[in-house]
């Protein structure tokens, strides 16, 4: 029998993290209400808002520090409960906080191992931490550190910055949340970093990025969520925005700019 002509469309492909409505308080401050939000694989998705806006909040929840009050996380399309930072990390979520987490005594594989050394006959097994640790830093294209036995403390902003990264991708993560990546760069080490994060969105992972800097954002961004009050006020591809629109809806949760597409209902 001939098959029909009629094709039938592909399902979409589950984004790799799914947020339903998630609330969040604190006492009887309300820092997150009904958020959604969709995180895809091979894409940069960047959280932008003022500073009280939630951001922190919700990459906390993510990540695992926070719980949800409310609302729903998916994860490649099954409800999960991240209720602590292991179950993200098994998960396979890596966060890269803002003060980096690294310690400057100790050297970048050992950096990179942190918690979680190999051993091998009870002893630490220094040749494959080493080589996995030179197999990231290769994969990613991190080719400005002079040694991976180099203490951490005498590397650069932009270095230390790439070496948190390549510990994140290490763990076989699937997405890297990024707390202000490039805060405190110079412009030559801000393009480095901004590069390594488009390599890990080009290498199939999920990012999501929170950053104040609009250069940046634009830069690296595939798709923009804007955050206001505690509330996601637009998601949108970045090719469809410009930072004045982005700024007007951080500031006041909507846009006169807008085309219409704006406004607490845009997810």
């Amino acid at each position: 029998m001939a098959a029909s002509a009629e094709a039938v469309a592909p399902k979409p492909a589950e984004p790799q993290l799914r947020l339903e409505r998630i609330s969040k308080s604190f006492g009887p401050v309300q820092a997150l209400t009904d958020v959604s939000l969709e995180v895809p694989n091979g894409e940069v998705t960047a959280l932008v808002g003022d500073n009280g806006a939630g951001k922190s909040t919700l990459i906390k929840v993510i990540a695992g520090i926070h719980a949800a009050d409310g609302g729903q996380l998916f994860w490649e399309g099954r409800p999960v409960h991240i209720r602590h930072p292991r179950d993200a990390a098994e998960l396979g979520i890596e966060t890269v906080y803002q003060d980096l987490a690294l310690a400057d005594n100790l050297d970048i594989v050992q950096n990179m191992f942190l918690g979680r050394e190999e051993t091998r006959h009870l002893a630490l097994d220094e040749e494959d931490m080493e080589r996995k640790a030179r197999e990231t830093l290769t994969g990613l294209r991190v080719t400005t550190v002079r040694s991976i036995r180099q203490p951490v403390g005498s590397l650069s902003g932009g270095q230390r910055q790439s070496v948190a990264i390549a510990k994140a991708v290490l763990w076989n993560s699937k997405l890297v949340i990024m707390d202000e990546p490039t805060a405190a760069l110079g412009v030559a080490q801000t393009r480095n970093v901004l590069d390594l994060i488009r390599r890990l969105a080009d290498q199939g992972l999920a990012v999501l990025m929170v950053s104040h800097n609009m250069v940046d954002v634009f830069e690296v961004a595939d798709q923009i969520a804007v955050m206001f009050l505690g509330r996601m006020a637009a998601v949108r591809r970045a090719s469809d925005l410009d930072v004045p629109t982005v700024v007007d809806i951080m500031t006041t949760g909507t846009s006169t700019r807008d085309t219409g597409k704006g406004g607490s209902g845009d997810h």
